[in-house]
């Protein structure tokens, strides 16, 4: 193996390990825990699993139950087994971006400079050191990008069902995946032709092995756990409405119309917030669905931006796709630089109101909207560059040639 590739993955493990010392002593020593909560939820509900109990005992896990299974020698062995894991999975997403990167023809120098800026970044670190599952996911959807840029296509379709059920938003990659997949119709006009071109057998192979992967899953713990498993797990993401300050612009209107959650009303609102995610994605999909990690990346990037609910965690959904972005990004090394700070900034501005908030006690909700509405601009104005200065694959090969 390259020294330099052993030199970035030996750094990154250095910095995990530093940050779980870390995490130990805070944890037993401060009153402000590094541990997050979701972790102990986690935890709790591998216990009640491995007591032949319901997962969902634990009031507020809602997540598949292949979670809680993963996580079990957290309880059997030892309590930081699941941030080892994750710690395991940001490395193991590390190496996949290298993978992805050559096959898409990037430079090695260039490949481990991009994928560097996801292993070496306190960011998703943090997270998983922190005891959040959010790198599992990368690996999940970074290996099904790997299968289908190989055209292992049952392999991708296999890793794209289990994707979708640990969590619903890799769903909305379907579209371009099933776009890059279909043969464009001809001319002509007989309508049985241009249906086989379109239901080809690549696209038929994907949809009924993923579909399959997603409904056995889906079958087996509503076997097991019943209704708890498809409210918490699904339903509940549907209808969420998350009244605690976040980034998500729609946070503070939720908050003040809390009171109606309950009617139909409140749902049906829930729901209609959906609506720019899927006009968004739908665009996306039909302009950038020849470049699939790209047109993912678009899609994940929107659906955090736009979503009800929208924390520092649900960055990383994005962040790991960014490094398969950025070698093919014509904009400037200052350009890019400040785009990073404008980035920044607009957290900041967004965590002062919410330090004031939540351990001030003092009323800063309004400021923390506007700094929401913000940051949403920001994160637009930040794609609107990305899409303008991004070189399509087909640009880069025509001019290679």
């Amino acid at each position: 193996m390259d020294v330099r590739v052993c030199g970035m993955f030996s750094a990154a493990v250095l910095i995990r390990l530093v940050l779980l010392c870390v995490c130990v002593y805070q944890d037993q020593n401060l009153q402000l825990k590094y541990t997050d909560v979701d972790y102990h939820v986690f935890t709790d509900a591998s216990r009640f699993i491995t007591q032949g109990e319901s997962p969902y005992r634990r009031s507020t896990f809602r997540y598949t139950p292949v979670l809680a299974l993963m996580l079990t020698p957290n309880v059997l062995l030892m309590a930081h087994f699941g941030k080892l894991l994750f710690c395991a999975c940001d490395l193991l997403s590390g190496w996949l971006l290298l993978r992805l990167l050559a096959l898409r023809g990037t430079s090695r120098g260039a490949a481990l400079a991009c994928s560097g800026l996801w292993l070496l970044n306190p960011l998703p670190a943090g997270v998983s050191t922190r005891g959040n599952a959010e790198s599992v996911l990368a690996v999940l959807v970074l290996s099904t990008l790997l299968c289908l840029e190989s055209r292992r296509l049952t392999r991708a379709a296999l890793l794209f069902g289990l994707s979708v059920h640990m969590k619903i938003y890799p769903l909305t990659y379907a579209l371009p995946i099933a776009l890059s997949l279909a043969e464009a119709p001809t001319r002509e006009r007989a309508l049985v032709p241009n249906l086989r071109r379109l239901f080809n057998r690549d696209l038929l192979l994907f949809a009924a092995v993923s579909g399959s992967v997603f409904l056995a899953l889906n079958g087996t713990f509503y076997c097991i756990y019943g209704w708890d498993f498809l409210q918490e797990s699904y339903l509940y993401h549907v209808t969420r409405r998350d009244i605690r300050h976040n980034f998500s612009p729609y946070f503070y209107m939720l908050y003040l119309t809390a009171e109606g959650s309950g009617s139909g009303s409140g749902s049906w609102l829930a729901l209609v917030l959906f609506v720019p995610q899927l006009l968004l994605v739908l665009l996306s999909s039909l302009a950038f669905r020849s470049d699939r990690p790209f047109c993912c990346f678009l899609h994940t990037a929107v659906f955090v931006s736009f979503n009800k609910v929208c924390t520092s965690q649900y960055f990383l959904w994005y962040l790991c796709l960014l490094p398969l972005v950025l070698p093919r990004l014509t904009l400037s090394r200052t350009r890019g630089l400040e785009l990073l700070m404008l980035w920044l900034v607009g957290q900041a501005l967004w965590l002062s109101p919410a330090y004031i908030l939540e351990f001030e006690g003092r009323n800063s909700f309004t400021l923390i909207w506007m700094a929401g509405l913000l940051f949403l601009l920001i994160n637009s104005f930040i794609l609107g560059q990305i899409i303008c200065h991004y070189r399509p694959v087909a640009a880069q090969q025509k001019k290679t040639d």
